[in-house]
This record gives structure tokens, C-alpha cells and sequence, in this order.
């Protein structure tokens, strides 16, 4: 991390100098992997299968190149932008946030704080690392691949907390735009585990089955971060971190999309779900995270037509870190139903995957973490694409991130 001072001298009436520190920093990273894909085409290339790297991808892959710059003008503003750079991008460089906050300080058990911008809605007790990565794993949960995929703050949210010596009560609210198509990935993907969040220049690719199924030519991508009815989505929640390290919380997701706006051919999906999270620090050495999550996604491109997508998932992650050392399990399960005006659809999946990593960290500017993930899942889509419905898929990396 490389962090200075800029000095600003201003002369007042021409003899009075004044001088203004100017804190601000950068961090970032290059990741490098090393790959054994899974045997199915990925959702990148327009396939069916459910990681990052499929069939077809080669052994050597760079992930990732990311840099995060913050500048902080008073003790109570800050501004954050985050760049990253990674194959098959729309841009050499896309953001994944840019945002400035207010935060005063607060001498009393009351303190808050705004931000507005682009950002990461604070979802996630997983992905705590710069540029939404995982403590713990190369590859994230189910659900917060999901989040990085298809959810972006587009707008402002306000946080309050009451600070007391038993612990921390934090309640926060927030309004955005620009997160219409949000769902449109889960109805007609369904769930994936990829480590790659979607910067807000970006598409994602459809499945080629997906498109083909609706009389569209593949290959087709959607994009994410647009506004087609000027109607504000809104999420709130609250939590509470305890003096005996542990951390609760509850947030619900309303996007408030007219399911029947649309754009040419991309259209607004509602989406609405109810999202908890648990960790605690189990002692010196052990942390344990649970979250789960339920909602559902609608959308009307005809007045006789209508389409919902049911979906929920759940992981339990059980961390242990000493020194340079980092070991991680985690298991997920995951479903989704799509039931139409005209009944049910062949988009509804269940699935379940198992995650195990293991990280060193030899020097401050080098993780090496290596992990190994299985998935299990049946989605009846696959029929079209003249494959079984119950596909199992592995994946192993090597991941080298070097710090900067």
C-alpha cells in the first residue's frame, strides 16, 4: 500500500501561507492462477456449467489486475475508486466502485455516516477483501458470487450506530437506481461460484441454451446497471456486533422494478429478497460464518405473460488462521423454481458444492492460496443442450496474488 501527504500552499492577501495535508493512499493487486477447470463450458463462454474456468479454458490464467485509490480530504470525507483489469472485459479498466463518504466524528454512543456513489451494498461477510474477494477462498460463495454478479449501489445509503460496552447496534437504509436488470441472470442462469464481480461497464453472457429457448441468436449478453422506469429501489437492515466477537444481521432487497419496462430487448426484473448473516470468532483461531438468503424475481414482458423465479441459497464456512497460515471449509446448497403463466419452466435448479482452501502468507505483498472446489447440481435446461440434467463439476487453483 503506498500512502503520502499532499501539501497545498495558499497565499492569503499574499503574505499569510497556509498549508492543508492532503492524506491519501492506493492499494491493489495482480492475481495469477494456475487452473485444473471443470468439464463444463463455464457461463462466461455462453455454457451451462457453474464455475469461473470450464471446458476450454486453458491451465494459466490471469484473473485479475486491481488497484483501489482513496483520498481523504477531511478527517470526515473520503472518496474511493476502485479499477480492475481482466479478461474478456467490455474495457481495458472498468470500475467496480467509486464513491465518497461522510462520516463525522462522534464523541458520544451515537455515530453516522453517507455515501453515495457506485458501491458494494455491505451484504457480505465473506467477501471483506479489496475488490469484493474472499478472506477466506479464491472463489466466493454462491450467494455472494450472486451479489457481485448482478447487485451494484448505485446511489446513497445512510448508517447509524449506537455504541454501547456490550456491543454495537448498526442500523442502515439506502436508495438506488440503475439495478433494473437485476435477476435476469438468476432466472436465467441460476446460481454460479465465480471470483469475478462484474465491473459497471460490463455485460454478462447469457447462456447460449438460455437464448436459443426465448428464439434469440447467441451468443447475447445483458447488461446490469441500467434504469428503465425511473423508480427508486431501496434496501434496509440492521445488525449487531458483539463485545464477545460475535456479529447478527438482517437486510432486505427491494429493487422496486415495473417488471413490464423495458428497453429494446432488456427488460426490468423485480427483484426482492430477504438476506441474514452470522459469524463469530470462536477463539484465537477459529471463525465460523453462516448466511442465507430468499427472494424471488419477476418479470412481465406481456400483458398475458409473466414469468417469477423463486430462489435461495445457504453456505456455513468454518475458518482457522495462525501466523501466515489460513485454512478454510465451507458448503453451500442452492435452488431456484421458475413457475410462468403458462406453468412451470424448465429453468428451476438445486444444487450443493463443497469448498476447501488453504492460504499462506509468506511476505505482506505475496498470498498464495490454493483450493479446490466441487459442485453437484441438476437444472433441467440442460436437456436442450442434449445434456443430462445432473452434472458434477471440479475445480482446483493455484492463485499467486501479488500486493502492491
Amino acid at each position: 500500500m503506498m500512502r503520502g501527504a499532499i501539501c497545498l500552499t495558499v497565499l492569503l492577501g499574499g503574505v499569510t501561507p497556509a498549508c492543508a495535508a492532503l492524506d491519501y493512499g492506493f492499494d491493489g493487486y495482480i492475481d495469477l492462477r494456475l487452473i485444473a477447470p471443470g468439464d463444463q463450458k463455464s457461463t462466461a463462454e455462453g455454457g451451462l456449467g457453474k464455475l469461473r474456468y470450464g471446458k476450454g479454458d486453458s491451465n494459466f490464467q490471469f484473473a485479475a489486475l486491481l488497484g483501489q485509490g482513496w483520498v481523504r480530504f477531511t478527517p470526515e470525507v473520503t472518496a474511493v475508486v476502485s479499477l480492475r483489469a481482466a479478461p474478456d472485459q467490455r474495457t481495458p479498466f472498468d470500475p467496480l466502485e467509486a464513491y465518497i463518504r461522510y462520516r463525522p466524528v462522534s464523541t458520544t454512543p451515537w455515530r453516522w455516516s453517507v455515501k453515495a456513489g457506485a458501491f458494494f451494498a455491505p451484504f457480505s461477510l465473506e467477501n471483506t477483501e479489496l475488490g469484493w474477494s474472499s478472506y477466506w477462498t479464491i472463489t466466493p460463495s454462491a450467494i455472494n458470487s450472486w451479489f457481485g454478479d448482478e447487485l451494484r449501489t448505485i446511489g446513497g445509503e445512510g448508517t447509524l450506530e449506537w455504541r454501547r460496552d456490550d456491543g454495537t447496534l448498526t442500523l442502515m437504509a439506502a436508495g438506488f437506481g440503475w439495478n433494473d436488470p437485476a435477476g435476469v441472470m438468476m432466472a436465467d442462469r441460476g446460481w454460479s461460484m465465480d471470483d469475478r464481480p462484474i465491473g459497471l461497464f460490463d455485460h454478462l453472457r447469457e447462456p447460449d441454451t438460455s437464448v436459443l429457448l426465448i428464439g434469440g441468436v447467441p451468443p447475447d449478453t445483458t447488461p446490469l446497471f441500467k434504469e428503465f422506469d425511473n423508480r427508486a429501489g431501496w434496501y434496509a437492515g440492521a445488525s449487531w456486533d458483539d463485545a464477545r466477537q460475535w456479529h447478527a444481521e438482517i437486510i432486505h432487497y427491494d429493487n422496486q422494478a415495473n417488471s413490464s419496462a423495458h428497453q429494446e430487448d432488456y427488460f426490468a426484473w423485480r427483484t426482492q429478497f430477504w438476506d441474514a448473516g452470522f459469524s463469530a470468532r470462536l477463539d484465537d483461531n477459529f471463525t465460523a460464518i453462516a448466511q442465507a438468503l430468499a427472494g424471488t424475481t419477476t418479470i412481465t414482458p406481456a400483458p398475458a405473460f409473466s414469468s417469477t423465479t423463486d430462489f435461495s441459497s445457504a453456505f456455513a464456512l468454518i475458518g482457522w488462521e495462525r501466523g501466515q497460515w489460513r485454512l478454510a471449509a465451507r458448503a453451500d446448497v442452492f435452488h431456484t423454481r421458475t413457475d410462468t403463466t403458462f406453468g412451470a419452466s424448465p429453468f428451476g435448479e438445486n444444487g450443493t458444492a463443497l469448498t476447501a482452501a488453504v492460504s499462506w502468507l509468506p511476505r505482506d505483498w505475496l498470498r498464495l492460496t490454493g483450493e479446490i472446489l466441487a459442485l453437484d447440481s441438476k437444472r433441467t435446461e440442460r436437456l436442450v443442450a442434449g445434456m443430462a440434467p445432473d452434472q458434477s463439476e471440479t475445480q482446483t487453483q493455484l492463485s499467486a496474488r501479488i500486493y502492491f
